[in-house]
């Protein structure tokens, strides 16, 4: 090699290793974040309100709106005819009893996200079994229906005993008591969300417990309960009644309370 190619290659050596040096400069040393404090993840405003809980467990909060204490039936009127009062009978000033034939009862006020408590007892006498056993339910937003059953010792299909969101989702137990005591149902219900074009956004879900069993988790309504066919969601709607269903049998209500959520 000839002192003249030497001379090229050298020089080729040193302005490549100077571009790299451009381009890739030295990292600086690493610089440690300001050590955190207990302070700078705590939040304090708005201060979360206040809600008295109620002394006897199952019995109303504060906030919550009574429906029924068995005094009246001035949140309820008849679904046939909303303009009418409901038309199902108070007794002994302590519950009501559906009056089979005189059809569904309904809140006046609507509602969507909600936590409902319902004490439900199937009638003194019992008669008949399966669906015809203490049938009855509670839907949201007038559609969507929590069944109401005697299941106790009463065979029937799995998605539509008690506890369960009728032929949609079976009870995770069947926890049902028996016909002469009382049940309570807690639920924390979600209402479906709609997109502005009336497409579903995303489903209701629901949640409950029966007599403090878990029964349904968290669990996705699957769209309007029908008797007959699949569940299909309706067109775009928002809050709505709260209404319980005469199925025929005299099935009994008590300590009906709502919080909105």
């Amino acid at each position: 090699m000839n002192s003249k190619v030497l001379w090229l290659c050298l020089t080729a050596i040193a302005m490549t290793s100077t571009i790299k040096a451009q381009d890739y400069p030295t990292t600086p040393p690493e610089v440690s974040p300001m050590p955190m404090k207990p302070e700078m993840t705590e939040i304090w405003e708005p201060e979360v309100p206040v809600v008295t809980p109620a002394k006897v467990l199952g019995d109303a909060p504060s906030d919550a709106i009574i429906l029924f204490d068995g005094s009246n039936l001035d949140q309820w009127v008849s679904k046939n005819d909303p303009d009418q009062p409901a038309p199902w009978k108070i007794v002994d000033n302590d519950h009501m009893e559906v009056v089979p034939g005189s059809g569904f009862i309904q809140t006046k006020m609507k509602f969507g996200d909600c936590q409902l408590h319902l004490e439900f007892s199937a009638p003194d006498k019992v008669e008949s079994v399966g669906q015809g056993r203490g049938n009855s339910g509670v839907f949201f937003q007038d559609r969507y229906e929590l069944q109401i059953l005697d299941s106790y010792n009463s065979r029937t299909y799995r998605n539509g005993q008690a506890g369960s969101i009728y032929k949609d989702h079976a009870p995770l137990v069947n926890a049902m008591r028996s016909p002469l005591e009382w049940n309570t149902y807690d639920v924390i219900y979600t209402a479906p969300r709609f997109k502005a074009d009336g497409r579903l956004d995303y489903p209701a879900r629901i949640t409950v417990m029966h007599n403090g069993v878990v029964v349904q988790n968290n669990v996705t309504i699957n769209g309007l309960t029908s008797y007959i066919g699949l569940h299909m969601y309706p067109d775009a709607h928002g809050d709505d009644v709260i209404s319980l269903q005469d199925h025929g049998n005299k099935t009994q209500f008590r300590n009906i309370w709502i919080r909105k959520l």
